[in-house]
């Protein structure tokens, strides 16, 4: 009699072999308890207006996040401020849900003075982490919905020799909130030399300025060798220069996105035409180190910040008090200056009554 219908008569039998205990299996409970709730993540996306930003997203997850965007005029851009655009989409791909939301900022770069444009994103950070630390020390625990900030690629324009000076200071501004990504954009403008050029000038100056970008993992000892060289390719192809592309194509006697010039077509999904295909690579393949990193290192420093402040907000302690700290010393000291005054007080009476 076969297991199946052992089963269907009410016998509960070992579905394993003798001396098999079954906790090999926990894997198998954790993909389908994964698969079941879902995955969350959140993509932020920072660069200068006409790099290609909202193209890129809309070519990387197949779907049109800004089907009503407004694109301002040269006017309005330069009395414009930073703004916050977060767009949520849900994507199932094989039975796999993702919860993808994607945090653009709008008219960052386009104002005529641009020194202090980055504290907004920087305050949306921060009130990602904190929302998180609020519910996360609530009393309902269960439901908590992860917007914390995972990723962030910052595009950097391919028609300057290397970073800008406001590109240096939001990064090493972000750096330690979260895990920034450098793209640069628009790589069809760049002959392959230039590009090559332009990716060791970016390297050497974020080394140069002490810019901590995300470093992908190493592959494990015990991985396979494609993974290997998988992992070697994207770590060298770091600054990733890309094209994106919504467009149709035919090329070869194929469909493909691309660009059509006068002189070809750029593929966007051809490793040798451009690093898309790598950059979306290196999202999939590295999204949960992204969040753990997320987790561990940038939402732990804030959480640790955050209680030594004794969960208040703002400068640290010692900067609130430091006011209250002299006006307490000033207090005391005039308070023994009285003392001091009144003991020569009382040792002029008694030696005139003496005298007397």
């Amino acid at each position: 009699m076969s297991q199946a219908d052992k089963m269907k008569q009410g016998q509960f039998t070992n579905p394993e072999t003798p001396g098999y205990v079954g906790f090999a299996n926990l894997p198998n409970q954790v993909h389908r308890k994964s698969v079941k709730k879902g995955f969350e993540f959140t993509l932020m996306v920072v660069g200068e207006s006409g790099l290609g930003k909202s193209t890129l997203i809309n070519s990387l997850f197949l779907t049109d996040l800004y089907p009503e965007r407004v694109i301002p005029g040269a006017a309005e851009k330069i009395e414009r401020t930073v703004q916050i655009e977060a767009s949520t989409v849900e994507i199932e791909e094989r039975g796999v849900k993702l919860r993808l939301t994607v945090v653009d900022t709008p008219g960052y770069g386009d104002a005529i003075n641009s020194q202090d444009c980055f504290s907004t994103i920087i305050s949306y950070i921060d009130d990602q982490f904190e929302r998180y630390l609020h519910d996360e020390s609530g009393l309902n625990r269960r439901h908590i919905v992860d917007n914390r900030v995972h990723c962030c690629f910052y595009f950097i324009s391919p028609l300057g020799h290397g970073l800008k000076p406001l590109d240096v200071q939001f990064m090493k501004a972000i750096h330690n909130k979260v895990n920034v990504v450098p793209v640069i954009a628009k790589a069809d403008t760049l002959t392959l030399r230039e590009r090559e050029r332009l990716k060791r000038r970016i390297l050497d100056e974020i080394d140069e300025h002490g810019i901590k970008i995300y470093h992908l993992p190493d592959a494990e000892s015990d991985e396979d060798e494609d993974f290997k060289e998988q992992t070697r390719i994207l770590k060298a192809s770091i600054p990733f220069a890309v094209v994106g592309s919504n467009q149709q194509i035919e090329a070869k006697g194929k469909k493909v996105r691309g660009r059509l010039y006068p002189w070809g077509v750029v593929e966007v999904e051809n490793p040798e035409h451009n690093d898309f295909l790598k950059l979306r690579t290196m999202l999939i393949t590295h999204m949960q180190d992204l969040q753990e990193v997320t987790q561990d290192l940038h939402y732990e420093n804030f959480r640790s910040d955050r209680l030594k402040r004794g969960g208040r907000k703002g400068p640290e302690p010692e900067e609130m008090d430091k006011d209250i700290i002299l006006q307490e010393k000033e207090a005391e000291l005039r308070r023994m200056q009285e003392m001091i005054a009144k003991m020569q007080a009382q040792m002029q009476k008694q030696g005139d009554e003496g005298d007397v």
